[in-house]
């Protein structure tokens, strides 16, 4: 983790322009929280009580807005995972300012002082919030079988009061801590993704964060062991939810197309230029999956991996269309994160409805229509919110420094030049380098870092 000096506040500064530039909600209109102060009020009614199960939720330590608590059990040679989903739209009323504020909003969006919700806290921090603390809360419960082999079956779906046991945090949580099972699980989520081909590999991510000192820090992170285990709990439930929504020809699906021939092609071209051994054999799934996001070679590669895809988004079930996730290589739906992602809210209503032998509601069919372009919107503003605020640390990081070389790490080309990782800090840019190739290893030197425009210049030494 590396501290940013920041003497002249950039970086303070440069959120609030970030937020300007892009609109972010600064707080809810008082007709919105009015209709959240309301909606924590409403006491369940249609929810039977699951409080003696032991359900806890595993979150980066700071979070309060809480989706998900499981429990696991053993039925036979099968695991039975429990995962309670906060039960959004008990709360929320179809055409009320709530609910046409999170249509506006589409999901939370993050920046390191702070956070848009998608609802008020009152709701996502408090009252829906799957907190281990002030009693029991609504939530949907998925109850999913999974088999040895990891496949995975949705056995029932019910709306349920529960409590929470325990806040365990990514960064502290022990096994010990941890129901039985929960490793075993991940590794037959793991198993079952090799089997039919999965690429769900998730490199390093770049991130601006605020350390215990109250500094911002820059930073590559890989993800935690007890985050990795976490992942695969609401792989199981998205992939048994999707597959029961397919069966019953509805829903909202997240869709990715692999990368197009020719972009492996060059995937190949980059593995070699870093040196790292792909036999002509081995799929790109396969080969992904034996990398190390540790090692910098290895997480440069996985990032051009990222790169050369299309990038994910959701579409509605269609006749005789099967609706399929590349990088999870099965059908697959979002339902897991209700307080932070709009669509997920329609699809638990949904599986909801199916599992329970009901309609599904025309209110969340005509949703399915709607969502794509709504979540599309939001997750392209979210995306360079995020990469403004990774530009404006990196300019932080390097203010004051112009004139000093850096050795760097072509990570791939392009017509805008290429890109480059430096070797001494975690700061990824672009520079003119005509004729170098992906995996070169180059010295530049830093001409210009401009705070206001969030923009870095380096020229090529070598």
């Amino acid at each position: 983790m590396k501290a940013l000096r920041d003497p002249q506040n950039l970086l303070t500064d440069g959120l609030a322009a970030i937020r300007t530039q892009f609109q972010v909600p600064q707080g809810f209109a008082q007709a919105v929280l009015d209709a959240a102060s309301a909606a924590a009020g409403r006491r369940p009614g249609e929810h039977v009580d699951r409080t003696a199960l032991p359900f806890v939720t595993l979150d980066p330590a700071s979070s309060t807005d809480l989706d998900q608590a499981f429990t696991i059990e053993r039925a036979g040679a099968d695991l039975l995972l429990r995962y309670a989903i906060a039960d959004v739209a008990w709360f929320v009323t179809e055409g009320d300012p709530l609910d046409a504020e999170a249509w506006k909003r589409g999901t939370t969006t993050y920046l390191p002082d702070g956070k848009a919700s998608l609802y008020p806290p009152v709701l996502s921090e408090r009252a829906a919030s799957l907190l281990p603390t002030g009693g029991p809360r609504p939530a949907v419960v998925l109850s999913v079988r999974v088999a040895p082999d990891g496949a995975v079956r949705l056995d029932g779906v019910e709306r349920a009061l529960i409590q929470s046991r325990a806040k365990l945090a990514y960064e502290t949580a022990r096994d010990e801590d941890l129901p039985d099972g929960f490793a075993d699980l991940a590794m037959r989520i793991a198993a079952a993704e090799a089997a039919r081909g999965a690429a769900r590999v998730d490199p390093p991510e770049q991130e601006v964060e605020v350390d215990a000192a109250g500094r911002f820090t820059l930073r590559f992170r890989p993800q935690l062991l007890a985050e990795r285990r976490n992942a695969a709990l609401s792989l199981a439930a998205n992939l048994a939810v999707a597959d029961a929504l397919q069966a019953a020809h509805t829903g909202l699906f997240r869709v990715m197309p692999a990368p197009a021939p020719q972009a492996e092609e060059r995937l190949r071209r980059t593995a070699d230029a870093f040196h790292l051994a792909w036999p002509a054999q081995v799929p790109l799934a396969v080969f992904e999956r034996g990398l190390d996001p540790r090692d910098p070679p290895s997480a440069a590669f996985l990032l051009a991996v990222r790169r050369a895809g299309n990038g994910a988004s959701y579409v509605p079930y269609r006749q005789d269309v099967v609706p399929w996730h590349a990088a999870m290589a099965a059908t697959y739906a979002h339902a897991t994160a209700p307080l932070r992602r709009l669509a997920d809210r329609y699809v638990l209503q949904a599986v909801l409805a199916i599992a329970n032998g009901r309609t599904v509601p025309e209110t969340v069919i005509a949703a399915f229509e709607r969502l794509p372009g709504a979540m599309a919107k939001a997750e392209a503003r979210d995306g360079q919110i995020e990469r403004a605020v990774i530009d404006l640390a990196e300019v932080a990081l390097l203010a004051g420094h112009e004139g000093r070389a850096f050795a760097a790490t072509v990570t791939d080309v392009a017509e805008n030049g290429a890109r480059i990782q430096l070797h001494d800090l975690p700061v990824v840019a672009r520079t003119r380098a005509p004729g170098v190739l992906p995996g070169a290893r180059i010295r530049v030197r830093l001409d210009a870092a401009d705070p206001v425009q969030r923009r870095l210049e380096f020229t090529r030494l070598d």
